[in-house]
């Protein structure tokens, strides 16, 4: 399998290179603490994350500068993406939450990583892509928007899970699908 962590340079005023890599189980309690500082995004367990950053790593991407470190030396994450292939469809990939920090944001990172992640030889038979984005995320809905463009891919929505079926204030969930789309453009 080859190696499908990539580097690149992102302008922020610093000569830093953030490399996109897949995670690991090293990465699920710092991927919780990203999390934990991009509200509104849904936290959950540490056990979670660690679930994503091992099950599901082929389809993740964590993002890193190198310049980013804890009081331990270890790089603190400025990005994560956490996405599975449908159990029922594996031509379709779902991206569960998008998290970037506050200081890597207004970079295209996000982008990237989920550009990254269809690159990777798991999704290789990805034809269309789904996720879930509250009405009032904008960011989010720019994000999508522009991938459906990039790929000349088509966009449909629908309201997977209405507002009542939560227990908080939670706004709708709108299932948003892009497809379909040949993956093999994104590749090197």
């Amino acid at each position: 399998m080859r190696n499908e962590n990539t580097a690149m340079h992102i302008p922020d005023g610093r000569q830093s290179e953030t490399i996109l890599r897949t995670p690991t189980a090293d990465d699920g309690p710092s991927v919780h603490q990203l999390i934990s500082r991009c509200p509104p995004l849904d936290e959950n367990s540490v056990y979670c994350n660690l679930l994503q950053c091992t099950h599901w790593a082929s389809t993740c991407v964590i993002a890193e500068t190198a310049d980013e470190a804890d009081e331990s030396g270890k790089k603190t994450p400025g990005g994560f993406i956490s996405g599975y292939l449908l159990p029922e469809d594996a031509n379709t990939l779902f991206i569960w939450q998008v998290a970037v920090d506050r200081t890597m944001r207004g970079k295209g990172l996000a982008g990237k990583m989920l550009r990254a992640i269809l690159a990777r030889d798991a999704c290789r038979t990805v034809s269309h892509l789904q996720t879930t984005i509250n009405p009032s995320n904008q960011a989010s809905w720019k994000l999508f928007e522009k991938l459906a463009q990039d790929l000349g891919a088509d966009m449909q929505r629908r309201t997977l899970f209405d507002a009542s079926q939560f227990s908080d204030d939670h706004e709708e969930e709108v299932l948003l699908t892009i497809g379909p789309f040949d993956p093999s453009c994104l590749r090197d």
